[in-house]
């Protein structure tokens, strides 16, 4: 999506192209609690990994890594209220959320989380900056033709007389296939929508009991008038490889026609009913169900009142259905007054998908630039935007928004449009990080820990290591800490540190080796010669694949591949042993020079990932930030050295990627 540049190697091989500039975001967590082990290991490792590695690539002035806590909606509301009537918390809903925030910020400071901005949209001036934005993003879509104004029923309890925020009604999905029992007005916690009438079993959180329906009017965005320009450019990313596939293909489920589900056992009293309905086809569904199919979305909302008046139970598929961007929630971004339609805020879920651009826009301010300048970052083909997400998320970001950027174009919508309009962003959606085997959330039975907790058993650089070796971008996979896993065998290795052993164990010793043998044969210094040319080509290789694995947003293959190439180098001493004082003082000098070069190449492709214990690394070296430009990656270790340079003392068992205090 942007005039991405390409370069050979020396080798003559292509490489992947990268912007000239570029924007990663994280999400955002509620500002209900603090960050649990998922938001950090499931995405926002993912994120600075990535971020530091361009930072190294294309230069950090040319990367900004923004995300915040989201203030506003009814989760937050909700929390609050049971939080205060429990004597838990005290203080205002605005000061709940600035704890929170605070808490957060913490956390992800904790865990070496590099971000340019950790804003909060209901707080300070990004709080101002957003609320411009929203005012401007729902006047531009209506003047564009892309809003729908439409009278729709919702949750009322009459015994507290307040209508019902979309977390105080608790059900179940009605969306076929979805087995969620945690399911919310109208969104489960697997991220599936639907009309709130649809909700199974509707219970009230205030008092317990069954709500009832009242109408309000609300604005909701068309996404199916942008459909055509929609589902080309998907089946593009999914032949391309841009996005992950699984995630294109989840979005394009929501492409198929409106379907309503009816099970086989009630096929006798759905036939008498079936002339009532407006024009459809039936065909075969599910092994226990048969499918109603409708051309347009209005013909099926007219069917489902039917259906229901009958005693026929139904479950509707995904569709395009139009997404509403506001509501009546009081605690919310304040939306403009169009149509006479006044005192409505914004939906909390559309108001989160612009809050990277005024996040980025507050992040500019707050660096001296004018504010304005975002649209250097958002809509320019020279700059590409990556957004990381869980997948409960990839209907919101992968779908909704880019609806949303595609209707604040002017004219006819493109995917590629000229400078000066929002631009379509790469989403890099990762799979679920279970917590000893099961689907974890803060809302569910499973409670996972807090990210802080885990840095009471690891360190850092070990946590961060293991989660970006997960390949969750492929499947969702377990993370079973052996000190918090009551079932663990006490006789196995603790899985957690697999890849933590990598760095505390091997590419310690292949540090060392480099320092104690220069400190005992060479005065601490790098001695004269060039790198062996096998040497030279094999790093070479592992730096390109490294690049290639990144590009792909493939994390685990680029710790592996930096792996190997230690572990060769560990092979490769050990087999000549320079450190012996036996050794051939000609062959100990070329093994100095080979093992530099390659702990030189492993140390910069680890530097996304253990920021830490590399930038130890570099402290000892003696040398400078240049050291970490892939403008100089090929280059050998002496080129950042002054003559007569003297390495910085190693002591004796002196740890670069040091184990937690519980592990010794």
């Amino acid at each position: 999506m942007s005039d991405e540049l390409t370069a050979k190697s020396a080798s003559g091989r292509v490489r992947p192209a990268f912007p000239k500039r570029a924007v990663i975001t994280a999400g955002m967590p509620y500002g209900s609690k603090d960050l649990h082990f998922g938001h950090v290991g499931g995405v926002f490792v993912f994120a600075d990994m990535f971020a530091r590695f361009l930072r190294d690539r294309i230069g950090s002035e040319n990367v900004l890594f923004i995300s915040g806590t989201d203030c506003y909606g009814s989760p937050i509301v909700e929390e609050h209220r049971k939080q205060t009537e429990s004597g838990q918390f005290q203080g205002s809903l605005e000061e709940f959320v600035q704890y929170n925030h605070d808490r957060q910020r913490k956390t992800l400071e904790d865990y070496q989380i590099s971000l340019n901005l950790f804003a909060a949209s209901g707080l300070g001036r990004a709080r101002e900056i957003h609320a411009e934005f929203g005012a401007w993003i729902l006047r531009t879509l209506y003047a564009h033709g892309h809003l729908e104004r439409r009278t729709t029923p919702q949750w009322y309890d009459p015994e507290r007389g307040t209508f019902l925020t979309g977390r105080q009604v608790r059900g179940r999905c009605p969306v076929l296939g979805c087995k969620s029992e945690n399911a919310y007005a109208d969104e489960c916690s697997l991220g599936h929508q639907y009309e709130p009438i649809d909700l199974i079993d509707p219970k009230s959180t205030l008092t317990g009991k069954r709500p009832e329906m009242r109408d309000v009017t609300n604005w909701y965005l068309n996404i199916a008038g942008l459909r055509d320009v929609l589902l080309p450019w998907y089946e593009h990313l999914k032949e391309s490889g841009e996005w992950r596939p699984w995630a294109v293909s989840s979005v394009l489920e929501w492409f198929e026609p409106p379907i309503i589900h009816v099970t086989r056992n009630q096929l006798e009293a759905l036939e008498a009913v079936r002339p009532k309905l407006p024009p459809h086809t039936l065909r075969e569904g599910q092994a226990q169900s048969v499918q109603l199919v409708f051309e347009r979305l209005e013909e099926m909302e007219r069917a489902r009142p039917i259906l229901g008046e009958n005693g026929i139970r139904y479950r509707v598929g995904k569709t395009l259905v139009p997404f509403r961007l506001t509501g009546n929630l009081e605690w919310g971004v304040p939306a403009p007054e169009i149509e006479g339609l006044e005192g409505l805020t914004f939906w909390v879920w559309p108001e989160s998908l612009w809050a990277p651009i005024s996040f980025t826009a507050t992040c500019l301010e707050q660096q001296g630039q004018p504010a304005s300048h975002w649209k250097e970052w958002w809509a320019t083909r020279d700059a590409t935007v990556y957004q990381f997400i869980g997948e409960d998320n990839v209907y919101f970001y992968g779908l909704a928004q880019m609806a949303i950027f595609l209707g604040m174009q002017e004219g006819r919508p493109t995917v590629d449009p000229p400078e000066g309009e929002l631009r379509l962003t790469r989403i890099v959606a990762n799979r679920h990080i279970l917590f000893l085997d099961k689907k974890a959330s803060s809302s569910g039975a499973v409670k996972p820990p807090l990210a802080r907790e885990l840095l009471d058993y690891y360190t850092v650089d070990q946590l961060r290591a293991h989660f970006l070796s997960l390949g969750l971008g492929e499947r969702s996979v377990s993370f079973r800490p052996k000190p918090l896993n009551p079932k663990a065998d006490p006789r196995e290795a603790d899985p957690v540190l697999k890849e933590a052993n990598l760095l505390s164990n091997a590419f310690n010793r292949a540090v060392r080796s480099c320092f104690y043998t220069a400190q005992k044969y060479f005065e601490g210094q790098l001695p004269e010669g060039t790198v062996s040319p096998e040497v030279v080509e094999r790093t070479e290789t592992a730096i390109l694949d490294f690049e290639e694995a990144m590009a792909a947003h493939e994390f685990h293959r680029a710790i592996e591949i930096t792996a190997e190439l230690i572990r060769e180098n560990n092979q490769r001493w050990t087999k000549v042993n320079p450190y012996n004082e036996e050794c051939d003082p000609e062959v100990r000098r070329q093994a100095l020079i080979d093992s530099f070069h390659m702990v030189r190449a492993a140390t910069v492709l680890m530097h996304p990932v253990a920021p830490q214990g590399t930038e130890k690394v570099r402290e000892y070296l003696g040398v400078g930030e240049e050291f970490w430009s892939w403008e100089r990656i090929f280059e050998p270790l002496s080129a950042f050295l002054p003559a007569g340079h003297t390495f910085k003392f190693l002591q004796p068992k002196e740890d670069f990627f040091e184990k937690h205090p519980s592990q010794k």
